[in-house]
């Protein structure tokens, strides 16, 4: 046995294993400390290093160049609109409520916010949108001294500029700084400026409620306007509501104070000379796209230094513009009153390659602000009706009673016809024009004359909800207004814009290829090129689908509703449409080469209250195979002449006859007496009906015995699951839901009441 100790080693030997890669409480300290040393280190040169530098001239926005596609000059804006004032003449009530709107704890905290900061940061990273992070003094260190640009050195420079900001200059002369630098839209800089142009007087006269309007815009210029954009009312009226909540809150006003007050509606822009007759429309559109789309911000465009090309063709702007004045404004009267109130727009895409090259906004930007191509607030009315047929045909939908439904199926065209549903009956029972009945009659000769009692039941056979996707996926935005998953969208009391519309003609030219619209060819600043979107083109309806609905729509020009689009001389595809009341009356057509939507609308200029157009320009009704087509068809010929004339090159897949190619020779005087909706025949006399070629579809003979499930919207109205649909349950709503079957948000049209109107007030969707 040997004598040798055997070795124990010490306590707590030596780290062996996976145990040797994980550090010591000691290095962890150490690593720590070194760190932090660091970091401070660094802020402290860098708060050495950083001094405060002069104003940027940048602060003085620069001029943005806009052309057109050969490089000719549409307009140039960037005219300062600034007069700075001190803080004095500021009411303490405004003051507050930017301070509500911006930085509640402005008089509190410190120069920057790092948990703002990070959570705005993790919020771009995770992709929650982009969200600032900046306090009152950050942002003002960006007007004023720095640049928008979204750079790393940029975010730097801010950080330590308005950390030493903040210990040399009082907290009273940083928001006089950020009042006096703020951009507030409508080319204005600074609250004194902002003042006059939405409400036309100083800023010591502007009341609480008016200042916190004010302090809505600068989250959001573009979007909160309501004279530029009424479609974002809602959105600008609750920023309104957030402002004066945190008024509230801090104790800034009573809450009785903040009850008593109503949304202080602005005055309408008065924009410069410079942007009058089209150019101001245009300019606008553009610079809308560019945000909307992300392409630059807001407030970066507003700074200027921007050369931007378009996509807009001079020649076919001209184009349009010449047809609205010759078809339309040149027989208008100023003695007429009604005529006061017509208004016209009109969009013009490039289906191949997805270019807008032409656009109608109205007869002057500096005369009536809003633009006429791009608002989303009247009824598309039955231009609507080709992508129910489309959402039909690319979904192999089939009838009540199980026939698949193509342009030569059969239903029943009968005046108030009540809308069937999975065999019971939902007291819908639409109008026709002029309370016209037609019995059974194909799908073909019901888009002709625009049968309303047909396509209320088409849309509730194809199911809302497929019909709203296919008109998406075809190009209407998601957001469209008024577009419900319920019975009533089949007679478009959707309230798309010309421009809209456009895209969705452009898809169906294009045979069901659709990528990314664009109005804007290239965009520089300085030596930056900014990135723009890629097309992306990919097929969104598939061939056959939309194919067959532009072969029914040849027969819409050849010998229904749009007979007048026959004066652009080529083979051509169309529906005509017509607003409730007649507000609005449209026409949406196409040729293998160009997809052109037109629109007039009646509006009165002091009120902005949309009104009818009975009697405008001495016709007794306005409809869309009237002014709109006969615009349409001179323009589409005048855009299109020195081209070769083509032909649809269609494949149907026997769902539509493909029409006649010959293209017309002359174009006809009047248009057709089948009216669309709710337009009146014209005096001039009938004309013979079409005829279809193809062999109807036997018509059901007795009671549907295979149906769709209605949506969940229910029966007549309701929101989708939504409560206050009345009382329908878990449907919706029987009748008085928030999305009722004839009326987009208003409340359902019983059938029983429907057939007891003394008055017609005319058909929504026609």
């Amino acid at each position: 046995m040997s004598d040798e100790p055997k070795a124990t080693g010490k306590a707590g030997g030596g780290r062996t294993g996976l145990r040797r890669l994980i550090p010591t409480w000691r290095w962890v300290l150490g690593g720590s400390m070194i760190a932090l040393v660091l970091g401070c280190g660094v802020l402290v040169a860098g708060y050495l290093l950083v001094s405060i530098p002069p104003a940027n001239k940048a602060a003085a926005a620069q001029t943005n160049v806009y052309l057109y596609s050969d490089g000719s000059q549409i307009a140039r804006d960037g005219e300062v609109n600034r007069e700075n004032i001190t803080l004095a003449q500021v009411p303490k009530s405004v003051q507050e409520a930017v301070l509500a709107a911006e930085d509640r704890e402005f008089y509190q905290e410190s120069a920057i916010d790092p948990k703002a900061m990070l959570r705005a940061g993790w919020n771009m990273v995770t992709g929650g949108g982009k969200q600032s992070g900046s306090t009152i003094t950050q942002q003002y260190v960006k007007n004023y001294y720095l640049s928008q640009d979204q750079t790393l050195t940029r975010k730097a420079k801010e950080f330590f500029i308005a950390l030493k900001l903040d210990n040399e200059v009082s907290k009273s002369d940083i928001l006089e700084g950020y009042l006096n630098t703020s951009y507030f839209g409508r080319n204005a800089y600074g609250i004194q400026a902002a003042a006059q142009a939405y409400y036309g007087k100083d800023i010591d006269e502007i009341s609480t409620s008016e200042g916190a309007y004010l302090a809505a815009l600068v989250n959001s210029p573009n979007a909160y306007d309501t004279q530029a954009h009424p479609e974002n009312r809602k959105r600008a009226v609750a920023r309104w509501h957030y402002v004066l909540d945190g008024m509230v809150k801090k104790g800034w006003i009573t809450r009785s104070e903040r009850d008593g007050m109503k949304f202080p509606e602005p005055d309408r822009a008065k924009p410069s000379t410079g942007m009058s007759g089209q150019r101001g429309y245009l300019v606008e559109a553009v610079k809308n796209y560019l945000i909307n789309n992300e392409i630059i911000d807001e407030r970066r465009l507003a700074a200027g230094g921007f050369r931007i090309t378009t996509t807009l063709d001079p020649k076919r702007q001209k184009a349009m513009r010449e047809a609205v004045d010759d078809r339309l404004m040149s027989k208008l009267d100023k003695d007429r009153k009604v005529d006061k109130y017509v208004r016209a727009g009109g969009t013009s895409v490039d289906p191949k390659t997805g270019k807008i090259v032409a656009m109608y906004g109205g007869i002057d930007y500096t005369e009536q602000y809003v633009n006429n191509a791009t608002r989303r607030d009247y009824q598309v009315g039955s231009t609507f009706k080709p992508f129910i047929f489309t959402s039909a045909l690319a979904n192999d939908s089939k009838t009540q009673d199980g026939r698949s439904i193509t342009a030569s199926t059969v239903y029943d065209g009968t005046n108030k016809r009540e809308v069937v549903s999975d065999g019971n009956g939902t007291d819908y029972a639409p109008e026709n024009e002029d309370d016209k009945s037609y019995g059974q009659i194909p799908v073909s000769q019901a888009m002709n004359k625009s049968v309303n009692s047909v396509f209320a039941q088409m849309g509730v056979d194809v199911g809302p909800k497929k019909v709203k996707r296919t008109a998406i996926d075809l190009g209407l935005p998601k957001e469209t207004p008024n577009m419900p998953e319920d019975g009533s969208i089949a007679l478009g009391v959707a309230t798309a814009s010309t421009t809209d519309m456009a895209e969705a003609y452009a898809t169906l030219a294009n045979h069901g290829k659709r990528g990314h619209y664009s109005l804007v060819e290239k965009a520089t600043h300085g030596g930056e090129v900014i990135e723009l979107p890629d097309r992306d083109v990919s097929e969104q309806v598939e061939r056959s689908a939309a194919d067959s609905t532009t072969a029914v729509l040849r027969k819409v020009v050849q010998g229904g509703t749009g007979t007048a689009a026959q004066s652009a001389g080529r083979p051509a595809a169309g529906k005509t449409g017509t607003a409730e009341e007649d507000k609005a009356a449209w026409f949406a057509g196409y040729t293998p080469e160009l997809a052109t939507v037109i629109s007039v609308m009646g509006q009165n200029s002091e009120t902005g209250v949309q009104k009818p157009l009975y009697g405008a320009a001495g016709v007794e009704r306005v409809n869309g195979g009237g002014f709109p087509a006969e615009i349409w068809g001179d323009y589409t010929k005048a855009a299109l002449e020195g081209e070769p004339v083509r032909d649809f090159d269609l494949k149907t897949d026997g769902d539509a006859d493909i029409p006649g190619t010959a293209p017309p020779s002359d174009a006809p005087s009047a248009p057709p007496t089948e009216g669309d909706g709710t337009s009146e025949p014209p005096p001039t006399g009938p004309t013979t009906p079409p005829t279809d070629p193809g062999t109807p579809s036997i018509p059901p003979t007795g009671p549907p015995t295979d149906s769709p499930t209605l949506p969940t919207g229910g029966q007549v109205g309701g929101d989708t699951g939504g409560p206050g649909g009345g009382p329908g349950g878990e449907s919706g709503g029987e009748v008085e839901g928030n999305n009722g079957w004839n009326g987009g948000n208003t409340t359902g049209q019983p059938a029983s009441a429907a057939r007891m109107r003394e008055v017609r007030e005319g058909d929504t969707g026609s």
